[in-house]
Formats: C-alpha cells, sequence, structure tokens
C-alpha cells in the first residue's frame, strides 16, 4: 500500500482520511475487499499515531488482498509513524530520506 500526508493549513485540527484502489488490482469486488481491509487496520491503528489537522490517502496496492492480518496492521502502523515523523520534522527535513519516485511525506508498504 502507499501512504500519503499532507498538512492542510487551515488551523483545524480535524483528520482526513481518504481510500482508494486502481483498476489494477484487479476488479471491483478485489478492489473494494483490499479497501475494506486497509480501512479496517487503519481505524484499529490510527488513534493516536495520526498528526492534528492532515489529510491522510491510503491506496491499495494488489497485495493487500493476500497480505496476513498481522503484517497489514504492522505495514499501516509504521506507514503512520514514518509519515508522523515527517510531519513534524522541521521545514526542509524529513525524518527519513524520501523515496526516488514519490512526494517526501510518502511512504509505501508491500
Amino acid at each position: 500500500m502507499l501512504t500519503q500526508a499532507r498538512r492542510r493549513g487551515d488551523g483545524e485540527a480535524r483528520v482526513r482520511l481518504g481510500f482508494t484502489a486502481t483498476r489494477r488490482i484487479g476488479g471491483a469486488v478485489e478492489r473494494n475487499r483490499a479497501r475494506r481491509r486497509i480501512k479496517e487496520a487503519v481505524r484499529l491503528v490510527a488513534p493516536g499515531l495520526v498528526v492534528p489537522g492532515c489529510d491522510y490517502v491510503f491506496i491499495a496496492r494488489a497485495g493487500a488482498i493476500a497480505r496476513s492480518w498481522p503484517a497489514l496492521l504492522d505495514d499501516v502502523k509504521s506507514a503512520l509513524i514514518r509519515l508522523a515523523a515527517d510531519l513534524c520534522a522541521p521545514a526542509g527535513e524529513t525524518a527519513a530520506p524520501p523515496p526516488t519516485s514519490a512526494p517526501a511525506a510518502a511512504h509505501e508498504e508491500r
């Protein structure tokens, strides 16, 4: 899964979450299954790990359907922790080197 986060900068502490799956995953049934699994994992893991005032987008990848539940929970948790570190870092710095093909505040898990 690919996870991206961005500060809104509107002064509101609300956290917004978005979930999507592309057609490359498969048909509607597979896309919905992947999206539902990621939504549930985020619902269980996100409290306390998300940064107030940010928008998060979770993009399902093909492995999200077959990934074991504990591994998926670990993937979501590690992605949120890394994004929180990047979002809370001083301007111009990141907690970890950014991936080569994704924005600075993005993290991809298998």
